[in-house]
């Protein structure tokens, strides 16, 4: 499996299942016995974005929300 196909079989799962991009490559590890650092290369930069801004809004991170205006 390539990227791409990693990445949208993600998506595929955060549609159908209703979770978040890290809750899916979690499960998705957990449904083929894979331990997750076997699928870091696998995690595309959009993905890897996508993860980062879920991480971020859950102060995972000790990242700055900068250029995010509040509604």
């Amino acid at each position: 499996m390539n990227s791409k196909e990693f990445s949208l079989t993600i998506e595929n799962i955060v549609k159908e299942k209703k979770i978040s991009h890290m809750d899916a490559v979690i499960w998705y590890c957990e449904q083929n016995n894979l331990d997750p650092s076997q699928v870091s290369s696998l995690i595309s930069k959009s993905l890897k974005e996508k993860i980062q801004v879920e991480a971020s809004n859950l102060n995972m991170l000790k990242i700055p929300k900068c250029g995010v205006l509040p509604i």
